[in-house]
């Protein structure tokens, strides 16, 4: 459950639907078995702010030993995930949320922020664009990232706890507890119901 909401959301808001693609979603190693269950409320809001939304998606390495630093290791040990193995259709947003582009927007990254090397603050300021709602996976990765790089601009962020996968309950609660613990007052919770409420 979230804490609630301190305002209305305005009409500027972006909903930021992190990395709920086919590689998440489907039978992989890295597939989230939460995310059949928060699908549907993605989709919802995704039906109901289409024009508001943009989805993230982790762009895997081409193959195992590609990557700056330690993202070289990463590729190797998951050289099941590279694109020459796993297929570039698996990067693919999951089925049911691909009807939304356009005119929701896409966001490719190559590491778990959406804000390193995307240009993204730029273009959601020149928008006037100051909230975002995050739903999408993994709690505790690229929505953290997401979450905390979001933080350090300066965004209110709402999350929308109901719509969030991890891999274990154990780091998703841990999540939600870190955010109300130390993050209060830079990040808000609130179920779905009450963010679509707040959103009109």
């Amino acid at each position: 459950m979230g804490q609630g909401l301190r305002d209305a959301i305005p009409e500027t808001a972006v909903h930021l639907c992190v990395d709920m693609q086919r590689m998440f979603v489907e039978d992989t190693e890295w597939r989230l078995p939460w995310a059949e269950r928060v699908l549907p409320i993605i989709v919802r809001l995704c039906e109901a702010k289409t024009e508001r939304t943009c989805f993230s998606r982790f762009i895997p390495a081409a193959r195992p030993g590609l990557g700056r630093g330690t993202w070289r290791g990463y590729w190797e040990r998951w050289s099941n995930m590279t694109l020459e193995v796993l297929g570039a259709d698996m990067i693919d947003l999951a089925l049911p949320l691909q009807r939304f582009t356009p005119p929701a927007r896409l966001l490719d990254k190559h590491v778990y922020s959406p804000w390193v090397g995307t240009g993204w603050d730029t273009v959601l300021r020149r928008s006037g664009v100051d909230t975002l709602v995050v739903t999408g996976g993994e709690t505790d990765v690229c929505v953290l990232a997401s979450v905390l790089g979001a933080v350090d601009l300066g965004y209110r962020i709402v999350v929308v706890t109901d719509a969030l996968c991890g891999s274990t309950d154990e780091s998703h609660d841990g999540i939600l507890d870190l955010y109300h613990r130390r993050y209060g007052q830079q990040v808000e919770t609130a179920e779905s119901a009450e963010v679509m409420d707040a959103w009109r």
